[in-house]
């Protein structure tokens, strides 16, 4: 039996030469920089990494290089989504043949299709593929699967696990209830980084978040300190990664704020393929410095000369702090604290 998919995965982006191409040799820096700071496994050609962006041969390439440069030492969890079940089977072939431990595959999209129709699509998907498939729940953007459906889903032995970006904690809840006492082996993950701590505390495996793509140091440490139930030191980093994800996610187009962090980092990620307006690079300058001054309260860059603002967010620590709560109230219930 393959080992479970555990830990943090990170949905990276694509760095990208001044001609628009793959830059393959800034690619494996990249993700050689990832795996030395402790992430657990690489999720290429997910959303933050905008395989949407990219030919289906340039999909391929990236998968490509990325378990080449990874070379085992961390599982690589390869976004498979095509257009339709035959395309979808042929990736995950080519990914199978690359050497990724599994494939992740976003329910149908742009279609908003039944349970049954997700379902249906899902299974000839895992009878006919040569790898381990994980879901992708990111209702947003594609057709939701329900917790009966995940449920039939997980009936076929090739169905190992699902990434769900709907940041619903109840949802979550809902389907290892349902799930892990038949599926054991069955994995679990949040795609939804300001709950990280609470998916984890009601058992969840782990997450794949963009925010690993720009602050690897802190996802994991957050993981580990959940692990051992250090939660004072955990949930006073969830809180600042909280922050950070707001201002990733919500101060540009998805997934630019992103870009723009990582190219704090130090890495030449290159403009992206969707056009910016004359407008929006002007934000992005702006961001730039609220990114920076986030990124060096961490330490890990330098602050801009002219300084950083005091930034407080009460209201959101309180909303995220009751519901930690109030998941440990309950396993201490239960006797599991």
């Amino acid at each position: 039996m393959a080992e479970k998919i555990t830990g943090i995965l990170t949905p990276h982006l694509v760095p990208l030469d001044t001609r628009g191409r793959i830059n393959e040799a800034e690619l494996r820096r990249y993700v050689e920089w990832l795996i030395a700071r402790g992430v657990h496994g690489l999720y290429p050609n997910g959303s933050t990494g905008e395989f949407i962006r990219f030919t289906a041969e340039e999909r391929r390439l990236i998968v490509k290089i990325v378990c080449d440069q990874a070379a085992g030492r961390v599982p690589v969890l390869a976004g498979a989504a095509e257009a339709n079940v035959r395309e979808t089977v042929a990736a995950c072939e080519a990914y199978a043949g690359f050497g990724a431990r599994a494939v992740a595959i976003v329910s149908p999209f742009y279609y908003r299709l039944s349970p049954e129709s997700v379902y249906a699509y899902f299974r000839d998907i895992a009878l006919a593929s040569p790898i381990d498939v994980t879901l992708y729940n990111i209702p947003m953007f594609a057709s939701p699967i329900d917790v009966p459906t995940i449920r039939r889903l997980a009936e076929l032995d090739r169905i190992v696990g699902i990434k769900d970006s709907s940041g619903d904690l109840a949802f979550m809840m809902r389907m290892i209830a349902a799930i892990r006492p038949d599926r054991p082996e069955f994995s679990f993950l949040t795609g939804w980084e300001a709950v990280l701590v609470p998916m984890l505390l009601v058992g969840a495996d782990g997450g794949t978040h963009a925010t690993s793509g720009v602050v690897p140091e802190l996802t994991r440490m957050l993981f580990d300190l959940t692990g051992k139930r250090e939660l004072d030191q955990a949930m006073k980093l969830q809180y600042r990664l909280l922050e950070l994800f707001d201002a990733l996610l919500y101060s540009a187009d998805f997934p630019e704020g992103f870009r723009v962090a990582v190219t704090l980092r130090g890495f030449a990620m290159g403009e992206g393929r969707q056009p910016l307006s004359s407008a929006q690079k002007v934000d992005r300058g702006k961001l730039e410095k609220v990114l920076q001054c986030l990124l060096a309260d961490f330490g890990y860059v330098d602050p801009p000369l002219e300084g950083c603002p005091v930034r407080r967010r009460p209201e959101q620590e309180r909303e995220l702090s009751q519901i930690v709560g109030g998941v440990v109230d309950e396993l201490k219930k239960k006797g599991l604290l």
